[in-house]
């Protein structure tokens, strides 16, 4: 029988984001999940070479690009619903687990626990910077949204932002101070 899995992850193509608001440009979440593991991959690179810290950043890179892989079979929920209270966040965490375990049923039994740890983050430093990175990735789009002149994203990129300053990251803090204003800048001003 013919394994269905990576057809499925094929179409994260197909899953728009920020379906709430009105898009300056659109991104899907096989667009989002490309850059949350640049960006897992850059905080990793952070944490183990410039602040001497423990990181692993191949793995950081691989669970980002399958950290909203759920969506495939969920979509995505938009962020006031999907943390409205907590008996919504715990419901759409059971929601988003059943589905990562249908995915990894769809994938050989050989490969299986390759994929697990992949589809259901269980080691707590590789999910918080790839959390990191998920949020951060939000932060970005944010900001070429204002920089587009969509007004639209104000208040999200001040809500995104408050959230990466309280995570508290040291990793995540030398990237905001050292990358992220470069964000801002046009194709020229970044040559």
């Amino acid at each position: 029988m013919q394994s269905r899995f990576y057809a499925l992850i094929s179409r994260m193509r197909y899953i728009g984001r920020w379906g709430l608001m009105r898009n300056t440009f659109q991104e899907n979440i096989q667009e989002h999940s490309h850059m949350v593991a640049v960006l897992a991959h850059a905080l990793a690179l952070i944490q183990r070479d410039i602040l001497h810290e423990p990181a692993d950043p191949d793995r950081c890179a691989s669970a980002a690009l399958f950290h909203d892989a759920s969506e495939i079979l969920t979509g995505d929920l938009p962020t006031p619903i999907k943390y409205y209270n907590p008996a919504i966040k715990q419901a759409y965490k059971q929601v988003e687990a059943i589905s990562c375990e249908k995915l990894l049923a769809l994938l050989p039994e050989a490969l299986r626990d390759s994929y697990r740890p992949l589809l259901l983050e269980s080691d707590e430093q590789v999910a918080r910077i790839v959390k990191a990175a998920d949020k951060l990735s939000a932060h970005i789009k944010c900001l070429e949204e204002l920089k587009a002149g969509n007004a639209e994203f104000d208040s999200a990129a001040r809500q995104t932002r408050q959230a990466l300053e309280q995570m508290h990251l040291p990793c995540l803090d030398y990237f905001m101070e050292h990358c992220l204003d470069s964000f801002r800048l046009t194709l020229d001003e970044l040559e």
